[in-house]
């Protein structure tokens, strides 16, 4: 027998003293009123119309009522109506039609928020010596719901077909409310405050308001009130009643509490994204998951997740015993929820009955004794199969397959390559694992979710993993020919290699002593059956050979690295890189173990050889910030030169723009060409052992426009993609006269970091940063809402295995 906390409640019912009009349906009611003959409850449309009969033939019920509402809502008269047509009928061979209308004119039916409003037309006089036909006792009647009722508990089972009812499930009489059925308790608990009090739920209120209302209005009616008092208590029931079903109707005030607060009613409950369908059927909370700080660690493979021991100890998997496991599970159930240093235990015993044990309180060892069927919810063990998400997820990467590894501290630790496809970083980023649960999951997890086999997207068939970071810089180090290895290095970089079968490769110098070149580090690791010839990124078209001047030719045959300098074209996430190549040629496998290989030889060089940047790094020599300085102020010269021109009006304006939008144009030009050309000098000048070019040209991190606004000049700042405006009385800032166009006051910054921004220039650099930030806030909910729509209008588009 369930106890009360199990019991799901039973509902009770309120018979209402009027018919009320269901606020869900008041929209379909009016439909059908607008279909039916106010008169007789007969389609107001037949056979003849050929609107109707077209509506005939549609299957779907709801767009059949659709458009038998677009062939009726135009007929002002029910049709058919009298003797004399039906004789006529009969005189001629045509057969009788079985609609019988009664000719009554129609009126014109509104809704007007809660009520229904029927207007009538006067009808005209045919000629002066007929009679008036009398008039309708009012040309606008409120139309009750008594009186909707009954025109729709008229309609034939015949007709209710034809709209698309089912006069067996769903009479169109049915829509309006007679009974209001009371949801039981469990619905709306109401909420012990303290030993005394207690508040009652939303609904229960409103339920209360609406029994007071029902009883007055049956009140009024059995003390015999006049007609306009009991319409009166009649709205304020239907009032009531709505917005118990919906609180936010359009044109309505909302109900509230005595504090003022809107009531929450049934359809606040159930729409929105908090509400139940969204919040809790399709976004649930899920038991068997962990959540914490992801933090790097390059010394484990791309496809392991680094898990602390705090949570392996916490998370399980059910296990069933096999005569293969249960001398392992015996020993996890000895050891039991908390196990020594080192080793993992288990949580509870499930016997075949299903009854479970809690090995925290089992005492006897009897109890803990197993059999075959049994299973064993287990710790998380090394190697098991687990999925890892950060959020937002936003593209199927975003989910994938891991083998765990237990580590201690309080991190997850990700390798460095697979932060790319869930767009993580390290400055606080949270993500979550979640444990299967059964042999299915887990093989689901291996064969499809790993993340060797989501190296290669499907939406743009490329990688979405590459080398990043130190260990693509230290690969554009490695590989340059001047990079030459000691043997004692050598030695330890081999330690680091998986597959080492105690074979040391040739040394490619001898005499004086044995040295290995960098390349030959990548001999190692890279898969025997690869062929690639590719180029680096700064490899220009005036280089040929087989071996290029500038090493930027990267050939390999058979698996050997013969010339060329890796960098990020190469080892990065572009299609037909070396990564994409492996994992197409070998397999997913060999594309992780190359992408862990790589980091872990390439890391130890590094270590060893050593990379630092400093400031000296972006400073450019003497001559060449005379150049620079030379160049701005050119720029500058040429801006006022335009301001005079303009000035005098002796400027063409460009076709399709206004002279001063030619003007802005120009100055644009110059001043974006001035800043160009400053860094291309402040590029060219430093020297090949700079430690910043060298970050940009391997890919790992900066950009040449880093460059040259660290070293040369910041240039033009914008906002809304023009100069910056003046925002006080026609002048940007007081720093500045009143109509200065000039570059400086408009927002050009002529100093480079290195040198320090003055504070105007640092106030307009603010200015088009702040314009970044707000976009990139706005745009993230607008893209976020457009991808959850092409969701919800494609999700039911799917391609099955066979390719269907």
């Amino acid at each position: 027998m369930a106890g009360m906390a199990e019991c799901p409640g039973h509902f009770g019912h309120l018979e209402l003293a009027k018919p009320m009009f269901h606020i869900g349906f008041i929209k379909t009611v009016l439909s059908i009123m607008r279909c039916v003959c106010f008169n007789c409850s007969k389609i107001l449309a037949d056979e003849d119309d050929t609107k109707f009969k077209q509506a005939l033939k549609i299957r779907n019920p709801k767009n059949r009522l659709k458009r038998i509402y677009d062939a009726c809502k135009s007929k002002k008269v029910c049709a058919g109506g009298d003797d004399l047509d039906v004789q006529e009928q009969q005189d001629t061979d045509e057969p009788v039609k079985k609609r019988g209308g009664c000719g009554a004119q129609q009126p014109n039916i509104t809704v007007d928020g809660m009520k229904m409003v029927a207007e009538f037309k006067a009808p005209k006089k045919k000629n002066d010596d007929q009679e008036q036909l009398p008039e309708p006792v009012e040309r606008k009647q409120i139309l009750s719901a008594e009186r909707v009722l009954n025109v729709l508990k008229r309609i034939s089972d015949e007709d209710c077909l034809l709209l698309g009812l089912n006069p067996k499930f769903a009479r169109p009489d049915w829509m309006i409310l007679q009974v209001l059925p009371i949801p039981p308790p469990p619905v709306r608990p109401s909420v012990m405050m303290d030993t005394s009090s207690r508040s009652e739920d939303d609904l229960t209120h409103q339920l209360a308001m609406i029994i007071r209302h029902n009883e007055n209005l049956r009140r009024q009616e059995r003390n015999g009130a006049p007609a306009h008092i009991i319409t009166e208590f009649a709205q304020l029931l239907q009032f009531h009643i709505a917005t118990y079903f919906d609180n936010e109707l359009p044109g309505q005030p909302r109900a509230t509490q005595r504090s003022g607060r809107p009531i929450k009613s049934i359809c606040s409950r159930l729409k929105a994204k908090e509400g139940r369908i969204r919040g809790n059927l399709m976004g649930k909370r899920v038991d068997f998951s962990a959540r914490t700080v992801i933090t790097p660690d390059p010394n484990i493979n791309i496809d392991e997740l680094g898990v602390p021991w705090s949570i392996a100890l916490n998370l399980t998997y059910p296990e069933t015993v096999t005569p293969y496991n249960i001398e392992r599970l015996k020993e996890l159930v000895e050891y039991g929820p908390h196990p020594p240093p080192g080793k993992t235990g288990a949580k509870y015993i499930i016997r075949e009955d299903g009854q479970r044990l809690d090995l925290r309180y089992v005492k006897k060892s009897s109890d803990q004794h197993l059999e075959l069927g049994y299973k064993v919810e287990r710790h998380l063990n090394d190697g098991d199969f687990v999925l890892f998400n950060r959020q937002p997820s936003l593209h199927k990467m975003s989910i994938m397959g891991h083998r765990i590894k237990i580590m201690p501290y309080s991190t997850f630790r990700l390798n460095l390559s697979v932060t790319s496809p869930y767009n993580a970083d390290f400055d606080g980023d949270e993500m979550n694992m979640h444990v299967p649960q059964s042999f299915e999951t887990r093989a689901e997890v291996l064969e499809l979710m790993m993340v060797p086999k989501c190296i290669v997207s499907p939406q743009s068939n490329r990688p979405v993993m590459g080398i990043v970071q130190d260990t693509l810089l230290g690969c554009r180090k490695i590989t340059k020919r001047d990079t030459l290895i000691e043997k004692d290095v050598f030695m330890n970089i081999l330690m680091w290699w998986e597959d080492f079968d105690g074979k040391v490769p040739a040394p490619a110098i001898l005499k004086p002593r044995p040295i290995w070149t960098g390349k030959q580090v990548f001999n190692l690791i890279i898969p025997k059956p690869i062929n690639l010839i590719r180029f680096s990124a700064w490899h220009s078209e005036a280089e040929t050979g087989f071996i290029t001047p500038g090493d930027t030719m990267v050939r390999i045959e058979k698996g050997e690295l013969l010339s060329g300098t890796l960098c990020k074209k190469t080892l990065g996430t572009s299609t037909g890189s070396l990564i994409h190549v492996i994992w197409e040629e070998v397999g997913p496998d060999a594309a992780r173990k190359f992408l862990g290989h790589t980091q872990w030889l390439v890391n130890y060089w590094l270590l060893q050889n050593g990379f630092s940047i400093g400031i000296g790094d972006t400073i450019a020599d003497a001559a060449t910030m005379v150049k620079i300085n030379e160049t701005i102020s050119k720029a500058k010269d040429d801006v006022k030169e335009l301001i005079m021109q303009a000035h005098d009006k002796q400027l063409e304006a460009e076709p399709g723009r206004t002279m001063m939008e030619s003007f802005e144009n120009r100055v644009n030009q110059v001043l974006n060409k001035a800043r160009d050309d400053a860094g291309s000098s402040a590029q060219k000048s430093l020297s090949e052992s700079n430690n910043l070019k060298a970050m940009v040209t391997a890919g790992s991190k900066g950009s040449f426009i880093n460059i040259s606004q660290m070293t040369a000049c910041v240039g033009q700042q914008n906002v809304e993609g023009k100069r910056i405006p003046f925002g006080f009385i026609d002048r940007t800032l007081p720093h500045f006269t009143k109509d200065d166009y000039g570059p400086e006051s408009r927002g050009f910054v002529e100093n480079s970091y290195l040198r320090g921004l003055t504070p105007q220039e640092f106030f307009f650099h603010a200015m088009g940063g702040r314009e970044g930030l707000i976009d990139t806030a706005v745009k993230t909910s607008e893209t976020g809402y457009i991808q959850r729509r092409l969701v919800k209008a494609m999700e039911d588009i799917i391609v099955k295995y066979d390719g269907t």
